[in-house]
């Protein structure tokens, strides 16, 4: 009796790459006074996670006070204190310091201090990274980034002002 497919050993499966990106490498996104840094868009994670370095300049206010529908986003503050404000409580913190928003979630932050602030952002799933992009490209036409031009943008990433 022949072996048939169903009693061969199967091929082994290629395991996934593992993504390194070094310092100074990424994608490069500028905003006003914030520049972003994506280490991870999601395409290496099968989009269930992105992650990107926020740097905020002294002084920076953040977009407006939103939620998000489908994601959670997480923000590990390596260094400076960002205000974060989350309905109408503020908390100012600091290096070392994780903060987790859930879906639905009101929030918003900003540099509120005479120094840079640098944040490592996550977004599960990776959709938001999208939005970011979006900004860009209204940047990139001349027209300014607006409160409305931000609430925009958001609306297509299921993320409403608050």
């Amino acid at each position: 009796m022949g072996m048939t497919e169903h009693t061969q050993p199967s091929e082994p499966q290629a395991a996934p790459a593992v993504s390194v990106v070094g310092p100074g490498e990424g994608e490069t996104i500028v905003l006003g006074p914030t520049r972003l840094r994506v280490l991870e868009d999601g395409s290496h994670t099968g989009h269930r996670l992105a992650i990107a370095e926020s740097v905020l300049a002294p002084h920076t206010q953040g977009p407006p006070q939103h939620r998000h529908g489908r994601h959670d986003e997480g923000f590990y503050v390596l260094d400076g204190t960002v205000r974060f404000t989350v309905g109408d409580q503020d908390h100012d913190v600091t290096r070392g310091t994780l903060v987790i928003v859930p879906p639905g979630t009101p929030h918003t932050f900003a540099n509120v201090t005479d120094h840079r602030a640098v944040m490592l952002s996550t977004f599960t799933p990776d959709l938001y990274v999208q939005y970011f992009r979006d900004l860009q490209g209204v940047l990139a036409t001349g027209q300014p980034l607006t409160p409305q031009a931000n609430i925009d943008a958001m609306n297509h990433y299921s993320t409403d002002p608050a």
